[in-house]
């Protein structure tokens, strides 16, 4: 099997099905930089060693996937294999508690820093913020389900509080901006 196919030389791309479209549709935006979060969480992951992140980052990644596929699908019709569901929201919900939990609670803006997996892991945050403007942007002309927003939302929060987490037990202080 060959790596490439050519057929997207003529400025389009596949979706799930036999639907092509332009590779410049807001839904080629948003799969992409879904892709793009995952990419970047491979990367936080690859500097995490704390074992209560390193195995729910897999789980996340693997949600990507999941969201990935469900946004190709939306202009075939077809619909995917894997459904989203509330749980993985929810389950954000209740890791970001836990990691508050064993850390002191924030009172100042922070400025993206600190050791190398938080460093990572405030990139993929702003991503994930990316990534959720695109797939509310796309969900204008396509039926998006909504609890893929939600989930993106939630999703920035948690890597944002892993970035702390990670800064707290590695024994590093938050930068906080003056004004």
């Amino acid at each position: 099997m060959p790596y490439y196919t050519r057929r997207g030389d003529d400025g389009t791309s596949g979706l799930l099905g036999e639907c092509r479209s332009l590779k410049s549709d807001l839904i080629f935006h948003a799969i992409g930089e879904v892709d793009e979060l995952n990419s970047a969480i491979g990367i936080a992951l690859y500097y995490t060693h704390d074992k209560m992140l390193r195995p729910r980052l897999r789980e996340i990644q693997n949600e990507l996937f999941v969201i990935g596929a469900n946004l190709a699908s939306l202009q075939s019709g077809k619909i995917a294999k894997a459904k989203f569901n509330d749980a993985s929201t929810l389950k954000l919900e209740s890791d970001i508690e836990e990691m508050g939990r064993r850390m002191p609670q924030l009172k100042k803006f922070v400025i993206p820093g600190g050791c190398e997996a938080a460093v990572h892991m405030h990139l993929a945050r702003a991503i994930a913020r990316r990534a959720e403007r695109s797939v509310v942007a796309a969900s204008a002309k396509h039926k998006v389900d909504p609890r893929v927003e939600g989930y993106l939302n939630r999703l920035s929060s948690y890597l944002f509080v892993a970035a702390l987490y990670l800064n707290y037990i590695e024994g590093i202080r938050e930068s906080h901006p003056t004004y």
